[in-house]
């Protein structure tokens, strides 16, 4: 299998030593890609709409983006990672996720997504952890991603080296039981009632949409019709 990791801080703190952990036990050191924002990625989207009325590649990021993308699209399964920032994901997460708006299911999503997993991680030193896992785990849904993980808890510490064992060992066994359940699904992703609701819902208001980018794109796929990207 293959896995990226997306940091969504340069630190390597609890967040990653987790996020790290759990790559390791679903693909090999060759076959994690690792991102580290904002190093890989720091621009922030302008809200010109460029990629949702006239396509992606109209972004004025799109060249900085496309490796990112290009990894995202090559694996298995997709890693976010990011520490708790006031209650929410960071700067550098929110930034990058928020160039991928035109992804969303409600938008343009790309096929691929609906045969991959995703886990979210995410520590902080007290609260917000379910907050920001939330923020991430939106985006993995409404790109289409089946299921998603996730792996998080207040560690009451502000570097890996000092949370307790007793922790660190539970952490590590939470990401044993989510490897083996993704192994365990990698020929075949089961595609939730949920999601299937909600693409059935854009199929029907792409039928006759508002943007024609959109509208021409599920209509090429043929999934106004009864074409499924999960089939």
């Amino acid at each position: 299998m293959k896995a990226v990791l997306i940091s969504g801080t340069e630190h390597k703190g609890s967040t990653y030593r987790i996020a790290r952990m759990l790559a390791e036990k679903v693909a090999s050191d060759e076959n994690i890609g690792e991102v580290f924002l904002p190093r890989d990625f720091g621009e922030f989207c302008l809200g010109c709409t460029n990629c949702f009325v006239k396509g992606e590649d109209r972004c004025p990021h799109y060249e900085k983006l496309r490796p990112i993308t290009e990894m995202i699209d090559d694996a298995d399964v997709v890693i976010l990672a990011s520490p708790v920032y006031c209650y929410h994901v960071t700067g550098q997460m929110k930034a990058l996720l928020d160039h991928y708006g035109y992804r969303w299911m409600s938008h343009r999503p790309d096929g691929r997504m609906f045969r991959k997993q995703a886990v979210v991680v995410s520590t902080a030193a007290g609260a917000g952890v379910k907050s920001a896992m939330k923020d991430m785990a939106d985006s993995t849904f409404f790109w289409g991603i089946p299921q998603t993980y996730r792996l998080g808890r207040p560690v009451a510490a502000t570097d890996w080296d000092s949370v307790k064992p007793k922790l660190k060992d539970k952490l590590n066994a939470e990401a044993d039981k989510i490897a083996k359940k993704i192994r365990k699904r990698k020929k075949k992703v089961p595609v939730p009632l949920k999601t299937k609701a909600f693409f059935k819902m854009m199929s029907l208001i792409q039928k006759n949409g508002w943007n024609p980018a959109d509208a021409d794109y599920w209509k090429a796929k043929g999934w106004t019709g009864s074409t499924r990207p999960w089939r």
